[in-house]
């Protein structure tokens, strides 16, 4: 157990962006002792019921909390939780909802307002001062708000005038594509729709989402192997599932809802092996809070029979590994594979044999950081598995090598015809609640011709052809210069993206930066020239247009869509939706267009229309949606026809990577959230899962790794990571080093802290993603504080920035 009483260190004083700084970091500040010690208990159960209980009393919400909560997630009878993407319950729960679930929305329905009356108090540059989380804290935004450079303050602004601002910025740029156009994970399907729709006709395809940064491998890799972008299972495979591998993910906190499936799975015989550096709580044991006589007797279910600790980047040798055995064991028994699946329904098979057989045990094992033993245990689960699905997340994704290793999950599929038929499949989970929905109808920075052919027809305008800019292409350009508007549909950019400095700096060099919103948070105050805050409505929210309640629609991990029916009354009278939004600047910017901006977002309805005859699979939109639950998009790959320019699932004949760093004192860091967080929001500076409370500023490190370089339990430590691109170096300094079980040479941080190890130009060249989950640094004890120490014993040392 390690502790502390010192308050954290001034991150400004850390190199955490030094041209925005701040006081007291990204999470609360607080006067409380740190510490860390591991945690034993099972994941959910009466620790996440304790919280939600106190997440509630904190919110001053414990009637009107609840009641939400019992429309969360139940179909045309309420709304979507605008947390994670894990689909619904096959049979339908009273209480489907988890502890993060619960933040989220408590967050969302909070009673504290940022008003007009809050930013004639502040200057921006007295809030930049202030912690990502005091921002967000301010609570709901209320009316639209303008920069004034004069006063240094946001100013209100009619929404008439801050429409009209942002179409003369817009159609005074050279050429559409000198503006960039995000899109967070939580926008609707209509919204997205509309959305992508206006900046088509503007004339770019500028559109950056943050699948960008998250599971962009993973679309890639499953578009070639067998003709989708998505994953091909539904929670009616995992339950019939015979084996079930989870690679990269901790489910506890990034999709706490899963832990039911797992739940359900292990009681009824299912094989369960997890992949992950770290032993997350969600790979142990569980007790699933709506299963109450659970509950009454405290009684845990594993959730796990198999884990498998590799190093960062290692999955893929462990996956070669496997099917290296599988091939193996077909040399004495030929039925081991599915010979009538490779030969009717693949392509490539015999090069891929040939790569695996030549692939040696030894440098499997080397760069998997497994034993042979090891790989070949998870190999036999595969082997004696009827039926398989394999699930992956972001510590899968954010590597070097991604899209081949998720080609790799593939290939061990194929081998036993685990695609197409119940309880089988390729399962990416997805984080935002529907940053899915957003690919689907039509955020893609790299369209296809027919998708763009399909738009002109329906919406009766010519979509431009050029390929548009991603996230990290889009901040390159910014800070090139050659960006000069960037407009954020949610989220929190700066803080999300690497290099967070560069990032600040190229936000900084736009002529106009907006960014529609619930709350206010660190990009708001990173600003351009020129700068709008657009408040919207949450997804809890009731959306009244012309034609009266309207409901929107999202997409989950799994495909199913479904429709979302806010309840509450929003937060300020002056909000709009999103779709509301986007149609206003339409009728401002495109002031010729045939698109009859106004009328369709006087019912969603008519949006939905458009969108049943553009998208495919969404034929009788309207229709579909009155199903209480919806419907699944009817995907060509799980029927076994496989839209791939070979016709066939393609084995993917990729070499082993090397992930096995040249010099030897360097370390492996993954960047990833703590249980108290949701993306870029920070709830707390606790994570009860991993032990910790009162302390962000860490660094998890394996314990023979720190006493080989003298760095105690709890000690400071200087953090240096070096691009493997151009060679720069950056460091954050005076972090807390945490032992902690992960493998050697490797170790955990969390984001947005550690962004700033990241370079803007440190991205996979097989997906563009950020490399967040491999980020070579090397790690040692604070020269600052030994210096002071050495010179000043009695005297607490003030670190210096770097």
């Amino acid at each position: 157990m390690a502790s502390g009483s010192e308050n954290t260190p001034n991150p400004s004083e850390l190199g955490l962006m030094p041209d925005v700084p701040r006081q007291g970091g990204y999470g609360p500040i607080t006067d409380e002792p740190w510490s860390q010690k591991p945690y034993h208990h099972p994941a959910a159960g009466w620790g996440a019921a304790k919280s939600v209980g106190q997440i509630l009393v904190k919110e001053r919400e414990p009637v009107k909390g609840p009641v939400a909560l019992l429309r969360m997630n139940h179909g045309i009878s309420g709304f979507d939780c605008p947390g994670c993407a894990w689909p619904d319950a096959v049979q339908p729960l009273m209480l489907d909802f988890c502890e993060n679930g619960v933040k989220h929305v408590t967050w969302e329905m909070t009673r504290k307002r940022t008003t007009p009356e809050f930013f004639a108090e502040h200057t921006v540059t007295e809030l930049s001062q202030w912690t990502d989380f005091a921002l967000e804290d301010q609570g709901r935004l209320t009316e639209p708000v303008v920069y004034d450079e004069a006063t240094d303050r946001y100013l209100p602004i009619s929404w008439d005038d801050a429409f009209q601002l942002v179409a003369d910025e817009l159609n005074a740029l050279d050429s559409p594509h000198e503006a960039t156009f995000y899109t967070s994970g939580r926008l609707s399907n209509e919204g997205t729709f509309l959305y992508q729709w206006m900046v088509r006709e503007f004339g770019t395809n500028n559109l950056p989402d943050c699948s960008n940064m998250c599971h962009e491998a993973s679309g890639r890799a499953l578009k070639w192997s067998i003709g989708t972008g998505k994953g091909t299972c539904d929670l009616r495979d995992w339950n019939e599932a015979e084996a079930i591998f989870i690679l990269g993910s901790n489910a506890a906190s990034n999709a706490p809802r899963m832990l039911t499936a797992l739940q359900e799975a292990y009681k009824k015989g299912t094989k369960i092996v997890h992949v992950n550096p770290l032993i997350e709580a969600g790979m142990t044991r569980t007790i699933v809070p709506h299963d109450f006589v659970d509950m009454a007797m405290f009684k845990a279910t594993p959730t796990s029979s198999l884990n498998l600790q590799v190093r960062l980047g290692g999955d893929f040798a462990l996956v070669r590994g496997m099917a290296k055995a599988v091939l193996e064991a077909a040399d004495t028994d030929p039925t081991v594979l599915d010979h009538d699946f490779i030969t009717l329904y693949s392509e490539g098979f015999e090069e891929y044999r040939a790569l695996v057989e030549g692939t040696s045990w030894d440098e499997l094992v080397a760069q998997s950081g497994l034993t042979e033993k090891e790989i070949r245990a998870a190999a036999q689960i595969y082997l004696d598995a009827k039926s398989t699905v394999i699930s992956w997340c972001l510590g899968i994704s954010q590597h070097e090598s991604a899209v081949t290793c998720v080609r790799e999950f593939v290939n061990l599929l194929l081998l036993k015809g685990n695609i197409g038929r119940l309880g089988a499949g390729p399962s990416p989970i997805r984080g935002h609640s529907n940053v899915q929905g957003n690919r689907t109808c039509g955020i893609d920075h790299h369209p296809t011709d027919a998708w763009l052919d399909r738009l002109a027809t329906v919406c009766k305008f010519d979509p431009p052809r050029e390929p548009g800019l991603d996230v990290v292409h889009s901040i390159e350009a910014m800070h090139r210069g050659d960006v000069k508007v960037f407009f954020g549909m949610g989220g929190n950019f700066v803080t999300a993206t690497p290099d967070t400095t560069y990032t600040a700096q190229a936000l900084g060099r736009c002529n106009l930066t907006v960014h529609v919103a619930t709350k206010l948070n660190r990009s708001h105050l990173v600003h351009g020239k020129k700068a709008l805050i657009l408040p919207c409505l949450g997804r809890t929210e009731r959306d009244h247009q012309a034609e009266g309640l309207q409901g929107v629609t999202v997409e989950d991990a799994m495909s199913h869509v479904r429709l979302s029916i806010g309840r509450m009354r929003p937060a300020s009278e002056h909000l709009r939706s999103e779709p509301a939004i986007v149609a206003g600047i339409a009728q401002k910017l495109l002031p010729n267009s045939n698109t009859p901006w106004e009328w369709l977002v006087g019912d969603y309805d008519r949006i939905r229309d458009v969108m049943a005859s553009a998208l495919p699979g969404f034929q009788g939109f309207n229709e579909q949606l009155k199903n209480k639950f919806g419907f699944r998009i009817p995907q060509a790959a799980r029927e076994r026809i496989f839209e791939t320019a070979t016709g066939k699932a393609n084995f993917s004949p990729a070499p082993l990577p090397n992930v096995i760093p040249d010099a030897a004192d360097t370390i492996v860091l993954q960047t990833m959230r703590s249980h108290d967080q949701w993306n870029t929001t920070i709830y707390a500076n606790d994570d009860r899962y991993r032990g910790v409370k009162n302390l962000r500023e860490l660094v998890f490190m394996n314990a023979d790794d720190m006493r080989e370089r003298g760095i105690e339990d709890g000690g400071r430590v200087d953090i240096v990571s070096t691009s493997l691109v151009d060679g720069v170096q950056r460091s954050v300094r005076e972090y807390r080093a945490i032992a902690y079980d992960t493998p050697r040479g490797t170790a955990a941080g969390y984001m947005p802290e550690l962004n700033v190890l990241i370079g803007w130009n440190d991205y996979s060249k097989e997906s563009d993603q950020p490399l967040m989950k491999s980020i070579q640094t090397t790690i040692t004890p604070s020269q600052a504080r030994t210096q002071a120490a050495a010179e000043t014993p009695t005297r607490e040392p003030v670190p210096e920035p770097v």
